[in-house]
């Protein structure tokens, strides 16, 4: 079932798609996931994702909380990059970088909507070329769907000039039903590599294996016990701030609530995520009058390198004209 619950008359609107097991409401805005609600075996019901309670918040605030982020997600050193021997320049809104698409990224932008069927809502959006300093006219369609306990989000794009793509969602994680931070809970990445960063955060492009470090989560681990560990690259990330390069092709992220009866597993077609422990949460007022202070919650960016242009031989981010972007991740909720 799929209902517009508000329109709001700067055409922002709110969209609820809902089955037996989850609820997931969701804006026009940025693609915006702003619940997941599971609906428990005991009756119960328990949001997973956090958020605000106004919609016009998500525009106040930083953070990016549930928001889809590009055109490319992550950072871009110096916010300029080549592509077929031009050079391009972009917002610099990160200390000396480049983030999350700009200033006005996609996480900004109102999408155009239809409903697909009774479990899927379709979002599109013309990125204009230029928008925020990159190349060409870029079409972009975000499809949420519910399929028992799990959401797909599927990213579809195409460009009328080679350009740069690297598209996530930005959404917090917190599977703890009495509103604890995400230090207690466990973790568990199928990846045996990771990207360095340096002090803004951005990725140098020295990979390490995770073996031997604070970062190898290729067994279930409680996340409290990982930042107690010192290494440079939490000191330098003020946590977990890193992208995890995955070994296999499903099912790689595993969260886990502290008292292990709640599991998200996470499932892509991208070759990576940025794991972020929520290190720069700073308080604000959230969802049903809950503050949010630093380690809150945890999000999974599934994506492609970040700063690819500069890091991989072959970039994985570019997008060539009239190629298709198409790429997938689910979210399974499922109780232990």
């Amino acid at each position: 079932m799929i209902e517009i619950t508000e329109k709001n008359k700067d055409n922002i609107d709110l969209i609820t798609i809902k089955n037996a097991k989850l609820e997931v409401t969701l804006s026009n805005l940025g693609c915006t996931i702003l619940k997941i609600i599971l609906f428990k075996a005991d009756g119960s019901c328990q949001d997973v994702v956090l958020g605000y309670d106004d919609i016009h918040d998500y525009l106040k605030y930083d953070g990016y909380l549930g928001a889809v982020v590009g055109r490319v997600a992550n950072r871009i050193a110096k916010g300029r990059f080549k592509l077929n021997n031009q050079e391009y320049e972009l917002a610099i809104n990160n200390g000396p970088n480049h983030l999350h698409g700009g200033i006005k990224g996609f996480s900004y932008r109102i999408f155009d909507y239809r409903i697909v069927d009774d479990m899927t809502v379709e979002l599109s959006y013309r990125s204009q070329d230029g928008e925020e300093g990159y190349p060409g006219n870029l079409d972009v369609k975000v499809l949420y769907t519910i399929d028992g306990d799990r959401l797909l989000i599927r990213y579809l794009a195409q460009s009328d000039q080679d350009t740069l793509i690297n598209l996530t969602n930005h959404s917090y994680f917190n599977l703890d039903q009495d509103n604890h931070g995400i230090e207690e809970h466990y973790l568990q990445i199928d990846a045996t590599k990771f990207a360095c960063v340096d002090g803004d955060g951005l990725a140098t492009g020295e990979i390490e294996n995770v073996a031997g470090t604070t970062f190898d989560f290729t067994r279930l681990g409680q996340i409290k016990d990982h930042l107690a560990i010192y290494d440079k690259q939490l000191e330098l990330g003020n946590g977990i701030d890193h992208h995890f390069i995955f070994k296999g092709k499903k099912n790689q992220v595993s969260l886990v609530n502290p008292d292990k009866s709640l599991q998200l597993i996470v499932s892509t077609s991208l070759p990576g995520a940025q794991i972020y422990t929520a290190n720069y949460l700073d308080g604000r007022m959230g969802k049903n009058g809950q503050s949010y202070p630093a380690r809150f919650g945890v999000c999974i960016e599934t994506q492609n390198m970040p700063d690819a242009i500069h890091i991989e031989k072959n970039p994985t981010t570019i997008l060539k004209k009239g190629q298709r972007y198409d790429e997938f991740t689910s979210y399974q909720f499922i109780e232990l």
